[in-house]
């Protein structure tokens, strides 16, 4: 089972005191509590924002295309890239990991990359919301990525 990162408990996102955080600063003070390296860039464009940072071994991106209740945050970080010897027995192992370890978030392909992945509307978003995607995705992704590396090595 997966802990979260001792940074993010200290978190403060209690919407109960003052103005509620915007999505940006919320997610920004995520990011400022995890970031192991001090490396986070992010990019606002007219399509949303985008930010990347560095947790332990992996990267991690997170997307919000927007505020409106339409829109989504997507948090990901790659893990492994395909191909590799015995993609059946990885599969396999992603689909076990996913029902036992992933809680929120999951494993998943995408462009040749294995990532874990969380998504969800910012319809009634809350801050604590945004710090657990974030932080599920971070650690899963880092406690697993040089597991997977080294089991399944590239083909």
């Amino acid at each position: 089972m997966i802990s979260a990162p001792p940074d993010a408990a200290n978190v403060a996102l209690n919407e109960d005191l003052g103005s509620p955080l915007s999505l940006v600063d919320a997610i920004e003070v995520v990011i400022d509590s995890l970031d192991s390296d001090d490396s986070a860039m992010v990019n606002h464009g007219q399509t949303g924002h985008l930010w990347k940072f560095q947790y332990g071994s992996v990267q991690v991106f997170v997307q919000l295309s927007g505020s409106t209740e339409d829109d989504v945050l997507t948090v990901w970080a790659n893990v492994l890239s395909l191909p590799v010897k015995n993609e059946g027995a990885l599969m396999r192992h992603l689909l076990e990991l996913n029902w036992n370890n992933t809680l929120e978030a999951h494993f998943a392909i995408n462009e040749g990359q294995v990532a874990v992945m969380s998504a969800r509307s910012v319809a009634d978003l809350s801050a604590g919301e945004i710090s657990r995607a974030i932080t599920l995705v971070a650690g899963i992704a880092d406690d697993h990525d040089d597991r997977l590396q080294a089991e399944y090595p590239a083909a």
